[in-house]
């Protein structure tokens, strides 16, 4: 049992490491194109714990950056899709725009180019 609970750990923060890599990326990008800084990990609801990857608060821009989608990741499996519809659906209601990008859309530089069209 305890095995198990180290290697479920062990996954997560190889998650967690590939996901902020994913992020550095693009920040590097978005700073390298005189985009105006994004705050990371901005808590955009009132009352839950919900974070965006990226956010522009004062232009009510969230970025979320969806890894995963080619190896059966999270955002792709039931009910991870399922909190995310639920995240992404209270992010809207409270009048953000909400900009998903893959891994893929970060590597191309067209996750770049959607931000600089939405800013």
């Amino acid at each position: 049992m305890r095995k198990h609970g180290l290697a479920q750990g062990i996954r997560k923060a190889i998650k967690k490491a590939s996901s902020s890599k994913l992020e550095d990326s693009l920040a590097w990008a978005i700073r390298c194109s005189g985009l105006p800084k994004p705050v990371y990990q901005f808590k955009f609801h009132p009352e839950r714990r919900w974070r965006s990857d990226l956010a522009w608060p004062d232009r009510k821009l969230l970025v979320e950056i969806e890894g995963g989608t080619w190896s059966n990741g999270r955002h792709t499996r039931g009910s991870g899709f399922e909190k995310d519809c639920e995240k992404y659906n209270e992010a809207a209601i409270l009048g953000y725009r909400i900009l998903r990008v893959t891994g893929g859309m970060v590597k191309s530089g067209a996750a770049l180019r959607y931000i600089e069209r939405l800013l």
